[in-house]
């Protein structure tokens, strides 16, 4: 009995430490604005994640010492976490901004420095932030991404996401984040066409600005696209942070856009 026990711990142990949860966040304005309460309330809400991609981090001054002080908020709560944060981005003709990654030490290791992929940045504003990880000896490359808003036509950049799995062969890409865009539109077609799949459908990512209804999310504009040949999804998700807030203003001084994620191996 005791021995079949064992087996059962080793097992579920194996298991948990095969499968990765990633999650992507669009969190408004990340930088000094945001208060050690708010700070507390998104460490507590990524916590249980494995490494964190955030997107819409502030530029200039407050942004790269916000995700440090959450960083270090995350590592309170027992775990060791690491972080890395991107340069600006190149827009010249809107607004730029910084990407973050934050990850669990001990189940994720950085593999090179992570880059802005500056390929297409004459027709990408926000040009997607590249950070490769080793799990369990085998490679992921997560492709953070923060489109122009959808009144400057997000398809117009997203058309340019074909090219990159040729363009980097050799790497396995996820690609995630807050396209301003549904998975459903016409541009995501050729990705789908090599074997990209949505981790969402039909699921709505931004805040109302008040609930109706009993409804309170707005459009469906955050995703996660993954090779099906590379990538077993097992489980993901949205997180409805806002459910723990008495109004949606309350929860709007966190972020717009809710966090979704998705749990998966390697083949």
């Amino acid at each position: 009995m005791k021995k079949n026990l064992s087996l059962l711990l080793l097992l579920v142990t194996f298991l948990s430490f095969a499968q990765t949860k990633v999650l992507s966040w669009n969190i408004q304005n990340f930088g000094k604005s945001k208060s050690d309460i708010v700070l507390n309330n998104i460490a507590k809400t990524i916590s249980s994640y494995d490494i964190i991609a955030i997107q819409e981090v502030v530029a200039g001054n407050g942004g790269a010492q916000t995700v440090a002080k959450l960083a270090e908020l995350l590592n309170e709560k027992g775990n060791k976490w690491d972080y890395r944060i991107s340069d600006p981005t190149s827009s010249s003709s809107y607004k730029t901004e910084r990407y973050a990654f934050i990850w669990k030490t001990h189940k994720a290791k950085l593999k090179s420095k992570p880059w802005l992929e500056r390929k297409f940045n004459l027709e990408i504003d926000r040009e997607p932030y590249f950070a490769t990880f080793e799990i369990n000896k085998k490679t992921i490359t997560l492709v953070s991404f923060h489109a122009i808003t959808q009144k400057k036509q997000p398809e117009t950049e997203i058309k340019y996401f074909k090219f990159l799995p040729n363009e980097y062969p050799d790497l396995n890409l996820v690609f995630l984040g807050d396209f301003n865009c549904p998975e459903k539109h016409s541009v995501f077609n050729p990705l789908k066409k090599m074997g990209y799949a949505p981790v969402l459908k039909n699921q709505k990512t931004t805040l109302k600005h008040k609930c109706k209804n009993n409804v309170c999310l707005a459009s469906e504009f955050d995703n996660i696209f993954y090779n099906t040949a590379n990538v077993k999804v097992i489980n993901s998700g949205i997180i409805k942070f806002y459910e723990g807030f008495d109004s949606l203003q309350e929860a709007r001084k966190i972020s717009d856009h809710i966090p979704i994620w998705f749990e998966f191996s390697l083949n």
